[in-house]
Formats: C-alpha cells, structure tokens, sequence
C-alpha cells in the first residue's frame, strides 16, 4: 500500500488584486514522480513555492502535512531541514565559483570559520558520480553547460539529503539528449527512494516520467490523473489543461514567399574572450520575405552567437563578411544601427536580457523605439500607455493592466510583452531566439499565430529552436548548425527529424 509522503490541504493565496491559489490540495505519495501541468500563470510555480517556503506559512490559508506532521515553513532552509528542497528555473549557481564550492554553499563542510576543502570536494566528487556527472568538482560553473549546470544542481540537492525534490521546468533550457538523460536520473532517483514533483510545459516528457499528474487552471485543481487507472495521452493533458481539445499544435496559414530580404555571406565571429575560437564559421544563409526560416542544433552549435552577431554585433570580435539587406550591403556596428535598419532579435533570455522586471509593461513595450511615443525628446506617458494597451490585446497579453511590474507576470505573458517591445519598433527581419522556451502549450499557439501574423504581412522570421517538433511544424526552409558551421539545410518537404540528425551526427564524425 503506499503511504502518503505530502499533503498540501486548502491552499489559498492572493495578490494584490488576483487569487493565485484558491483552495487547492495536492497528495504525494512516497517513492512517486508527480508532475503538475498548466497554463502560464495557473498557479504552479505558487503552490510550490509555498511548498519549499519561499512563502511564509503566514502569507497564505491553508496546511502542510509532510511525513505525517504539520509544518510551517517560514523559509527554505526550513523545508531544506526536513529534506524538501526546491530546483527552480532559473539555475541558482554561482558561476565563478567551482562545482564543489557552489554544492555546499550554505551548507560549508568543517567545522566554525574553516571550511575542510578536502571533505568538501571529495563528497562533491561522490555526488557527482552519483547523477552521472563526469566532471571534476573543481571546475568553474561558467564553464559547463546548462545541462551539466542541471545536474550540479540534482547534486547539491543530495547533498542536502533531499526526501522531495521539487524540479521547476528542469528541462526547458536543455536539448533532447540532455533531457532524456536528466528524466532518466529521476527514474534513478526513484528507486532509491527519492520523491519527486515535476513541473513541466514539456508534455511529452509529462507522458514518460510521471506517475500521477495534476492539473491546475486558474488557481485551482482541474483534474487528477493516475497512470494505472487514467489516459495518459497528451491530447488528454492538454484538453484539461486548457478546457478545450487543441486539435493542430501549428495554426495553418497560406505561404506567399517573396523575394530575398536578408543575405548573409561569409560570415565569421570570434568568441569575445579567446580570441581563437571561432563561433560562427563562414556561414552562409538567405531570408525571403513571407518566410520563416529555422535554425536547428545542438546547444553550442553557434545558433545564438550568430543572430547576436548580426543583430548589430552584440555579441563577438574579429567579425567579418557581408550582409545584404534588400540588395544593399549594411554595416551593423550597433544595436542602434540594427534597429534603424528594421532589424529586430527576441533574445533566449527574457529576464535577464530581454525585459526590464522592475519596471511595468506600458515601459517595455516601448523601449526599443522610444522615438515614436515622444516629442522633442519628452516621453508622452498617455502615448505610452494607448500604445501598449493595443499591444496588449492584439497578443492577448493577461494581466491586471499595462501599469503591471513585467516581473510580477507568469513566464508566458512576459514573453508575449518581450515580442510586444520589438514588433512596436517595426522591424522587416525579426530574429527569435527559442521564443517559446518554458511556456504553455496555449501561450506556445497564440505565439506561433503572431509569427504566422508577421510573414503574411511580409516580414522575415529567423526561428532559433532546440525543440525538434516547433522547427518542423513552423519553418519553410530550416538550417542546420553544428560547431558554428551550416552543415545542411532543408525545404520544408525535406526536414524530418531524421534528416536534421543525420546531419548533425554526420558532421559530429566528420563525415
């Protein structure tokens, strides 16, 4: 029989002006993987965030019951104590401490003011080996990949002597490969005991990994489903978690393919510390108006590199080659210059990079075109904000109303106020960087509605994607990367899984 590890009774909890949890309980057995599932903003993130004790127990209604007592975290070193301990999306790592140093920060090994290195890195080195981590426990976080990062964080949860692992969309910045094995550690971790809760946009991966599933709509539990007794299709999690069934992942539309908007020729970056690695790799590509274009690969392939490089030289040295736009060669030395030029990239990373999180959404919308909503260099507030409210209803953006702080959204709607910022500047080349990362089946079609919005009105779209399914079921033509090198690419006829692998692993053995 199995016994009940957590539960989560009547939790309810506000914020000014919107119920983020209202009444909802949740049940964990012990030695189970329980995902919960929704839409950007349904109250996931919240629940397990006053779970892990980020919210004090005296800001929300509603008990904890974790092996059969009642708890009341005020932080999350008190969930830590009891072993409940919390990854989130966005990675906590130091990145120029070492693998060690980062896994027993706050938790130093020795005794008083001397911390015992020895002992810290050797047990680091014995957590490592136990999530399959093939890297020394003294190596620097910055310089291993997001993957690896993943990893180090599994790591430094066990060394906590994690009961509940709680795991925030642990795979939306990994590709394929690096899921599959990361799922694969917590069937691991299962059988020795470890429980764990997933929350995850990813539902194929919902399908593989989980034994129970919740849903929660709007602050409130939708349905339960148990593998044993359930459907557990994604069609059927997708029709729970948006209350309808979503028949075609990709809204159709009509191509109408112009003629060539962007040329990009011989084109070659260096990395901006070592100035003998290069990133981008004589790269050759074309954009034609109406068309979306994709750009498939492996993390590190150079995919981003080479959409920062164009996009005003943002990112690189020693760049060189030629870009053609509309059958004129430009020179883009800035931002600035690429933004004149109707130029526009939507960054991988929304909250570090793309969005300011402080400041509400009528000042991001704005921001990369301030021109048009001032005069004589005076900002019109009013101007500001009727521009934003458009912006807001034409992307069905959710929120209270534009005066909204961009941080206080869930990871959705900010990527739809993100897309907001630079379609108000107008561009005719609109690079995406994984413009869909971490958010909603739903959020991910109304995204895919305004791309197909843009091309019918005959802009350009350059998608960069790490997901497989979104390259095929949105792209006209798709690239392929591997090593900063092009190393094939496809008609929309040609593209298959298969064939967009063949050519990466082809060229990984230098066929």
């Amino acid at each position: 029989m199995a016994q009940t590890l957590l539960k989560m009774n009547n939790i309810t909890k506000t914020f000014p002006g919107a119920i983020a949890l209202d009444n909802v309980s949740l049940q964990v057995e012990k030695g189970e993987i329980h995902a919960i599932v929704g839409e950007n903003g349904a109250g996931k993130s919240t629940l397990m965030n006053v779970l892990s004790g980020v919210f004090s127990h005296n800001e929300y209604v509603g008990d904890i019951e974790y092996e059969g007592k009642h708890c009341k975290f005020n932080t999350i070193r008190d969930s830590e104590h009891v072993g409940i301990v919390i990854i989130h999306q966005e990675l906590a790592l130091v990145p120029l401490l070492s693998i060690g140093e980062n896994m027993f920060l706050g938790n130093e090994r020795g005794k008083y003011v001397n911390i015992d290195w020895d002992e810290t890195f050797a047990k680091a080195d014995s957590y490592l080996k136990l999530v399959g981590l093939n890297e020394s426990s003294r190596t620097l976080v910055k310089d291993i990949s997001v993957g690896k990062q993943q990893l180090v964080e599994i790591a430094k949860a066990l060394a906590k002597d994690v009961k509940l692992l709680i795991l925030d969309e642990p795979t939306a910045s990994l590709n394929e490969s690096d899921s599959r094995k990361l799922l694969d550690l917590l069937l691991d971790l299962r059988q020795k005991g470890v429980t764990s809760i997933l929350i995850s946009h990813k539902l194929n991966e919902v399908e593989y990994i989980a034994d129970k599933i919740t849903v929660i709509r709007d602050g409130a539990v939708i349905k339960n489903l148990d593998k044993k007794t359930d459907s557990f299709t994604e069609d059927d999690i997708i029709t729970a978690m948006v209350g309808r069934t979503l028949t075609d992942r990709f809204p159709k539309r009509n191509t109408s393919i112009g003629e060539v908007c962007l040329e990009v020729k011989n084109w070659n970056v260096y990395h901006p510390l070592y100035e003998d690695k290069k990133v981008c790799d004589n790269v050759n590509l074309t954009l034609r108006k109406g068309e979306i274009v994709g750009i498939s690969g492996l993390m590190g392939a150079g995919r981003t590199e080479l959409a920062m490089s164009i996009f005003g030289k943002s990112y690189g040295q020693k760049i060189s080659g030629e870009l053609i736009l509309n059958g004129k060669k430009i020179q883009l030395n800035s931002i600035k210059e690429a933004i004149k030029e109707k130029i526009a990239y939507v960054t991988e990373d929304r909250k570090d990079e793309g969005l300011l999180l402080n400041n509400p959404i009528y000042i991001n919308t704005t921001l990369a075109k301030m021109d048009k909503v001032s005069k004589y260099n005076v900002l019109d507030l009013d101007l500001e904000v009727k521009v934003s409210n458009e912006y807001k209803q034409k992307l069905n953006t959710k929120c209270s109303n534009v005066m909204q702080n961009v941080g206080s959204l869930s990871g959705g709607n900010q990527q739809k106020v993100l897309l907001s910022k630079w379609m108000f500047a107008d561009p005719d080349v609109l690079m995406l960087d994984e413009p869909t990362r971490g958010i909603d089946v739903g959020a991910k079609y109304e995204i895919y509605t305004i791309m197909n919005q843009l091309v019918a009105e005959g802009k350009s779209v350059l998608m960069i994607s790490s997901e497989m399914p979104e390259i095929l079921g949105m792209c006209d033509r798709v690239y392929v990367m591997y090593d900063g090198r092009i190393v094939a690419e496809f008609t929309k006829e040609q593209a298959t899984q298969e064939s967009i692998m063949s050519a990466i692993l082809s060229s990984a053995k230098g066929v």
